[in-house]
């Protein structure tokens, strides 16, 4: 490893906006599995099929 090195000609990261915050959320079992079942069969993440719902519901409502 070097002992400096050089970023003055970096740039900023261009994803920083899109970048995820993790939060603690409480559901009931029967919509986390409903989602998870979902998830399975769109085969995607649970995680990220919550994700797409709930900014699909922000920005409609």
């Amino acid at each position: 490893m070097r002992d400096h090195y050089d970023f003055s000609d970096s740039a900023k990261n261009p994803y920083t906006k899109r970048l995820k915050k993790q939060v603690t959320i409480r559901l009931d079992e029967d919509t986390v599995e409903y989602f998870k079942n979902l998830a399975e069969e769109k085969n995607l993440p649970y995680q990220s099929l919550f994700n797409i719902y709930l900014r699909d519901c922000a920005q409609s409502h």
